[in-house]
């Protein structure tokens, strides 16, 4: 599949810019001492977390990125796409998990669908 057949969501950049000026206000507590050194892996957990994930959708598949690993689901495996109560993005599969849609929203849905090539109904 070339780049154009895929829609890609990502959080917003501002929590990776929040998370870098966490690393740098962080830098002074973990330079004075020794042992305070891993308070830098949370806003770099964060920083990462946010450039990575996602979810990125194509006439095939859906692939859903986390902070250190991913999921491939083929179109054929979805039975359901809805928005939760928190207006979040969920899909439910044919064995009956349930699983987030990273970095989707209920109202990303239409164009989420779009990409599959089908429509949906008409809500009026």
């Amino acid at each position: 599949m070339s780049r154009a057949d895929t829609i890609r969501f990502r959080h917003h950049q501002a929590i990776l810019v929040a998370a870098v000026i966490a690393t740098i206000g962080a830098l002074p507590l973990a330079a004075a001492r020794w042992y305070l050194l891993p308070v830098l892996l949370v806003p770099l957990a964060v920083a990462i977390w946010a450039w990575r994930s996602g979810t990125d959708a194509d006439p095939r598949e859906l692939r859903l990125r986390a902070l250190a690993g991913g999921r491939r689901i083929p179109w054929e495996q979805v039975v359901e796409l809805a928005a939760d109560p928190r207006g979040r993005a969920v899909v439910r599969l044919a064995d009956g998990q349930q699983l987030p849609l990273p970095a989707v929203r209920g109202v990303d849905l239409p164009r989420l669908v779009s990409i599959t090539g089908q429509t949906l109904p008409d809500p009026h």
